[in-house]
């Protein structure tokens, strides 16, 4: 390590490596980026030691390992969601929580995922695309029935931040109504990307296509289970490419399995990776990707970016632009 900070990223990679151009980002600020795959706490322990800044890269920061880390003054997510940083223990430890809650590319890759599996759901194709494969045309013919619209039908976005309103401007295209549930958004937003603002229960019951986009926090934890599911429509179809844990899983497959819904297209889960054994993976109208809307070729060159730029700001003695925990005492003061 010949330079004066270093920022470890903590991954689930079997084969650590950084990638050059995000070694490049980091290299302009001084710093040295290591990458360290680990499956506990304890294997990184004396990285932790000598860390400037903490990167998360999927794996769970825990109480343990902000206190295993000394020098850390911030632990900075590329992504919008920062639920697997344990962001009290930071803030105790005065080290800054930076996120990335209006980084382009998340944005328009996750909503085009949303309105992909709306598609692909209403439209059957897993399952036309199956039996076409195996020479079974008429029986696809006959699969299509019955196959839902889109045009000039509802849809209701639950969590109408800058993922839900991109899904709205996408699917007015598509010539879809737009009901949105979101008890924080301001209202003039939602009307200028044409979402009609409802209770949540008027959402389930009009509509055809339900996508939820909300934070996970302690008032979305489980917000969609049997009293949610059972209000829909037995036509309609759930979508989810925000949390897994915004939906209680078991609740679900209860309302999948008796026919309270009509399917879902699902990129994320309550337990990741998801077990083989999931009644969720049994199920022929289920649609699911692995944890994988935002992705994109185009996409990976753009986080390490706003990372870099946001650990250069701290350890250059400035405030980072997004910070989670904004009542923590830092490490060392910083200025406005």
């Amino acid at each position: 390590m010949n330079k004066k900070y270093m920022v470890l990223k903590i991954s689930k990679t079997v084969s650590p490596g950084v990638n050059a151009w995000e070694a490049e980002e980091f290299a302009k600020f001084d710093a040295t980026v290591k990458e360290v795959a680990i499956t506990s706490e304890i294997e990184v322990t004396e990285e932790l030691k000598i860390a400037d800044i903490i990167l998360f890269g999927g794996v769970p920061i825990t109480r343990g390992m902000i206190e295993a880390a000394p020098k850390c003054r911030a632990i900075i997510t590329g992504t919008v969601g920062f639920d697997g940083i344990d962001v009290l223990a930071a803030t105790n430890n005065h080290i800054i929580v930076v996120n990335n809650p209006s980084f382009e590319w998340c944005i328009e890759e996750v909503s085009n995922h949303a309105i992909t599996l709306l598609f692909v759901s209403a439209k059957k194709i897993k399952i036309l695309d199956s039996l076409v494969r195996e020479g079974r045309w008429s029986d696809a013919k006959k699969a299509q029935k019955p196959m839902g619209a889109i045009y000039g039908q509802t849809l209701g976005i639950i969590g109408c931040g800058a993922v839900g309103r991109m899904v709205s401007r996408k699917a007015k295209c598509f010539g879809l109504k737009v009901f949105g549930y979101d008890p924080y958004v301001e209202k003039y937003l939602a009307k200028e990307n044409g979402i009609n603002l409802v209770n949540l229960s008027v959402l389930l019951k009009e509509s055809d296509y339900v996508t939820a986009h909300p934070d996970l926090n302690e008032t979305s934890h489980h917000m969609m289970g049997e009293k949610e599911f059972i209000q829909m429509k037995p036509t309609a179809y759930f979508i989810n490419t925000s949390r897994g844990k915004v939906v209680d899983e078991v609740a679900l497959v209860k309302a999948l399995k008796e026919k309270w819904i009509a399917g879902a297209g699902l990129d994320v889960f309550e337990r990741e990776p998801i077990d083989t054994n999931n009644p969720l993976l049994k199920m022929e109208n289920v649609f699911v990707t692995p944890h994988s809307a935002s992705y994109s070729d185009a996409a990976f060159s753009l986080p390490p970016m706003n990372t870099a730029n946001e650990a250069g700001k701290i350890l250059s003695g400035r405030w980072p632009n997004n910070v989670v925990n904004k009542s923590v005492k830092p490490k060392v003061e910083l200025a406005k």
